[in-house]
């Protein structure tokens, strides 16, 4: 949006630059659903002015009547790279665009795959705000997360951080009902609901307040968008630094099958895990550490990797016992996993091998970025020279050799090595 004291001026300028700059250009109108929707005298000049036109098909039965006599029409549909191809040919398009065009929005993608392309943005609302008004709630304080057509990542990391006011962009797969659903899984159950439907539609618009419970069992129209608030100001944070390992279900009642909390806290430490995007446990066995890690990182994309097909259960049940949504558990032989849809790890604590140590490093070490760290928790002197040798091999370097002892068992010897730059 443009500021200056006289808009309108500005706007005129802006455009006129644009006309006269010698670039591709696009005048993106954001738009409400409403049958007559409002737009200022700029816009309408634009409209007015212009020759090809594009939107998504909502937005053309809309504004169809509104187009000059002999319009070309771009619809907006994926893939994306057909839309743009289309836009070659064309020196200036006028878009049409839902709500504010750079609020998660279409001008965000024109700008980013044409970056010396010229941009007039006209908004309008976005959903978000209108269905804040609809509630005449306060909503400077609320954190946005768009779930359309994205993973549930940045939710989870609002959800763990208690966020106190959540403002959500939905689609198809990542319904009201789903959210509800998956906030009641991992323990989060201290919000209401509020869902807004086709929001800016007078005849259509509506708006359902309702508990996570209720919403599960309802369907709502689309499209929708979500805020999620909570009465309970004094949250505790789910995770403090150090979880009991007694409070984990443990693998098939074996309580010592677990990176004990002194254990964990040191190798989470050396991992240096606020610095890190990527973060791979290589045989999770009950998920403590991987848990651990989320909860005080929820930052991070974790991965998990366990062979025994047991693990599983034991990481949905673990996860949520804690709250502990977005670990991507991966059941199965690390050595035989496909890894290239993760992000390569920054991070990765090796808490099983299985007597394949060294092939393990390997692969690490060709998955993980530069500067990476990996810790391994050494239980004896045959596994230690088997790290030291494997990341001699691949030319990581030792930080730190740690020997500790919990209680009246075996000390333990908590590896770091990096991977050069």
């Amino acid at each position: 949006m443009l500021h200056n004291s006289n808009p309108d001026a500005m706007c005129d300028t802006t455009i006129e630059h644009a006309l006269h700059s010698g670039r591709q250009r696009f005048v993106i109108l954001g738009m409400s659903d409403a049958p007559h929707p409002y737009f200022i005298p700029e816009a309408v000049e634009a409209i007015a002015r212009g020759r090809v036109f594009s939107g998504g098909l909502r937005h053309r039965e809309i504004v169809h009547t509104l187009l000059p006599q002999g319009a070309e029409w771009i619809d907006i549909t994926v893939p994306l790279d057909d839309v743009f191809e289309q836009y070659r040919a064309h020196e200036e398009i006028v878009v049409f665009a839902s709500g504010d065009p750079l609020f998660f929005g279409f001008a965000n993608t024109v700008m980013n795959r044409l970056p010396d392309a010229e941009v007039v943005v006209f908004p309008a609302f976005n959903s978000l705000q209108m269905l804040a008004h609809a509630m005449r709630l306060p909503y400077h304080d609320m954190r946005i997360v768009s779930l359309t057509g994205r993973p549930w990542h940045e939710f989870d990391r609002a959800l763990i951080e208690r966020t106190q006011k959540i403002g959500l962009l939905t689609d198809r797969e990542h319904t009201p009902a789903t959210i509800a659903r998956r906030m009641l899984d991992y323990g989060y159950t201290d919000y209401t609901m509020s869902v807004g439907t086709q929001m800016g539609n007078p005849k259509e618009q509506k708006l359902d307040t309702l508990s996570l419970r209720e919403a599960t069992e309802r369907e709502f129209g689309r499209p929708n968008c979500v805020i999620l608030t909570t009465n309970n100001r004094n949250m505790p944070y789910r995770a403090p630094m150090g979880l009991s390992e007694t409070d984990f279900m443990p693998l098939d009642g074996r309580v010592k099958m677990i990176t004990k909390k002194p254990f964990r806290l040191v190798s989470l430490s050396c991992l240096d895990l606020h610095h890190a995007s990527s973060f791979w446990d290589v045989g999770f066995c009950t998920g403590s550490v991987s848990i651990e890690a989320k909860l005080n990182f929820p930052h991070l994309h974790v991965a998990a990797f366990e062979i025994r097909p047991e693990g599983a259960a034991l990481m949905q049940e673990n996860s949520r016992r804690f709250g502990a949504p977005g670990i991507d558990c991966r059941i199965g032989d690390f050595l035989d996993a496909d890894v290239t849809d993760l992000m390569p790890p920054d991070a990765v604590f090796i808490g099983g091998h299985g007597g394949k140590l060294v092939e393990i490093i390997a692969k690490v070490h060709r998955s993980m970025t530069a500067g990476g760290l990996l810790v391994f928790n050494s239980v004896s002197e045959e596994s230690r020279a088997l790290f030291l040798a494997a990341i001699e091999a691949c030319g990581m370097k030792l930080l730190s050799s740690m020997r500790l002892m919990a209680d009246a068992n075996n000390p333990i010897d908590v590896l770091q090595a990096r991977k050069q730059d």
